[in-house]
């Protein structure tokens, strides 16, 4: 399984900008050669990297870097404090031409704790020479300050400077304020200090719930001893354990890792690895192996690594987003090739879970723009041609789909495809109504010829391939609207579970074909057709259930014409319900004021 080979010609900006996230991360802007031109952080993915291709550009440096792009990269992000040291990892690692130069890790604060027997927490800045322990880095001094204030108050270790606290003969201001326990006068004996001290130091390692459980259970027995006080002093603790957020800074690890996780989609698989030294997050790259069909995520993951390292030092740990299906045997393999023993992990909880989850998304993001790519889209479209013996290029796809609870609240979905992808401003929904519950002929007529009278009328482009979720007797009703309302150049293909209902074995039906088509497995044109169809299911489903929860929050009385919000409430309250009311007869319903036979 190797990485798809990167083509560095031209850069579509607008068909790239479709796809992009708008989630915080990371983007690094190529050149012709694959060279790192530029690497940038942003809030907002989309919108920053849309900037750069504005019409009017002020900046002479700025013009010169567009000019030279043939490819962007990108690592979403968890927030943007994550994705400010991982641009700070990239920079220092890359030396782009077209960043400065940042400062040194020394320039990003810590949180210090001092070794005293009483210890201090402060924050640091600069050279980590004095001796103690450091948490960090963070992304910005405001949020080591905001993560002292909040242990202050939960945990109440002193933060004052050492010669403020040996000059002490009664408590400060921070001890009357419950921000602090004043170990300077002797309020609080060694043992009872180092055990916040404990408590603290595990909070900033990020094992927060072993602190909350450990403080619960003290809260029980003070509780149980009548210290109702401590007791009630250690409930406060929890609560604001409870309500503090997650750290704010990526460097967290120790040592050396790889975190790898795979995402399968129409029959293309995306891995993304992340490479983890030393404790710091150097980046990652994305790979997009060929797969054989029906292939599960574990599957995917045991051939990449078997080949991935085969050229690569191995780290002492690898993370995985899903279990290989051999796990031991590749454990033993890679032991062997490393001469030392190599972990393989898939995380369930706590920061490396975290790690895990941001490597899953990253992998999804990229297939998603790798599937919706124009030249992706080009390949498909021009397999379909040759796979339905077509002698035109299907630039416009349509599919519809039904979707409903045993006939409730039924409702048809299209779904639009052209050259570039989905065309989400084409999407339409329709509520079905007048017809037999559960018949999905009789909906799909509904649909189509709603659709296709709009259609006709000008409003919109027709379709040149028209695909429908079922068989013989959808295409049947397909081709009696368009025969009805008179719609011609439309190519009709139904597409139906072939035996077993799975993926990989769909039937084509085409309109004068009595057999079914059946395409390879690995055909690029069966994944495209397997993408249109599941699109129009979700959406579909999607709507469906949108109209089932409206309608089941919705009161009967709602649809009875002249019977507005005032006079619905009178009449369930004097009849104490709906049941009550649909029980009642039409006198009693009658001398209620306001209502006539």
């Amino acid at each position: 399984m190797a990485d798809s080979p990167q083509q560095y010609t031209s850069f579509d900006h607008k068909a790239f900008l479709r796809t992009l996230t708008p989630l915080p991360g990371v983007y690094r802007m190529l050149g012709a050669d694959g060279e790192i031109l530029y690497v940038g952080k942003a809030r907002n993915l989309k919108r920053r990297v849309a900037s750069y291709f504005r019409s009017e550009q002020p900046s002479a440096k700025t013009r010169s870097l567009v000019s030279q792009i043939r490819a962007i990269d990108i690592t979403v992000t968890h927030t943007e404090g994550e994705a400010l040291i991982l641009e700070s990892n990239l920079i220092k690692q890359h030396r782009p031409r077209y960043n400065v130069l940042l400062r040194d890790d020394k320039g990003y604060p810590f949180i210090h704790l001092s070794r005293h027997d009483f210890p201090r927490l402060s924050l640091h800045r600069g050279a980590r020479r004095v001796q103690g322990r450091y948490f960090g880095p963070y992304p910005d001094a405001g949020a080591v300050r905001e993560t002292l204030h909040l242990l202050q108050k939960v945990f109440r270790v002193r933060q004052c400077e050492d010669s403020f606290f040996s000059n002490r003969s009664r408590p400060c201001l921070q001890h009357q304020i419950r921000r602090c326990t004043a170990p300077c006068v002797g309020l609080i004996d060694r043992e009872h200090y180092q055990r916040d001290v404990r408590d603290t130091i595990r909070f900033l390692e990020g094992r927060s719930s072993e602190v909350i459980d450990e403080l619960a259970q003290r809260m029980e027995r003070a509780s149980e001893a009548l210290r109702f006080e401590e007791a009630a002093a250690l409930r406060d603790q929890v609560i604001q354990l409870r309500r503090i957020q997650e750290r704010q800074y990526v460097v967290g690890e120790s040592g050396d890792l790889d975190v790898i996780a795979v995402a399968i989609e129409g029959g293309s698989a995306c891995v993304q690895v992340f490479f983890i030294r030393e404790g710091r997050n150097l980046g990652n790259k994305g790979f997009f192996p060929r797969i054989p069909t029906n292939a599960s995520p574990g599957e995917v993951l045991e051939g990449f690594l078997s080949q991935f390292y085969l050229d690569k030092p191995l780290p002492a740990e690898i993370l995985l987003s899903h279990k290989p299906d051999d796990q031991a045997l590749l454990i033993q393999v890679l032991g062997e090739r490393a001469g030392r023993k190599v972990a393989i992990k898939c995380p369930s909880r706590g920061e490396r879970a975290r790690w895990v989850e941001m490597a899953r998304h990253n992998a999804m993001h990229a297939l998603k723009a790798q599937l919706s790519s124009r030249a992706g889209m080009q390949r498909r479209l021009e397999a379909l041609q040759d796979a339905l013996e077509l002698d035109f290029e299907p630039a416009r796809l349509e599919c519809f789909d039904i979707s409903h609870s045993q006939g409730e609240a039924t409702v048809a979905a299209c779904v639009v495809f052209d050259g570039e992808g989905p065309v989400k401003s084409a999407y339409r929904r329709y509520n079905i109504e007048g017809i037999t519950p559960g018949d999905d002929y009789a909906a799909l007529h509904q649909a189509l010829t709603r659709r296709y009278i709009r259609l006709r009328e000008g409003e919109g482009r027709l379709a040149d391939i028209l695909l429908i979720d079922g068989g013989r007797g959808q295409i049947a009703q397909a081709r009696q609207v368009l025969e009805e309302l008179q719609v011609e150049g439309v190519v009709i293909v139904g597409v139906s579970k072939g035996p077993e209902r799975r993926a990989g074995l769909e039937m084509l039906h085409l309109v004068g074909q009595d057999a079914p088509m059946i395409l390879p497995a690995d055909s690029t044109a069966l994944h495209l057709i397997q993408q249109i169809r599941d699109e129009a299911h979700r959406f579909a489903i999607t709507g469906h259930r949108q109209r089932r929860a409206k309608a089941r929050r919705t009161s009967v009385l709602e649809e009875v014409p002249g019977v507005g919000p005032k006079r619905r409430q009178q009449l369930l309250r004097q009849f104490g319900g709906l049941q009550q009311l649909a029980r009642a007869g039409v006198e009693d319903i009658a001398r209620v004021e306001g209502v006539s036979r």
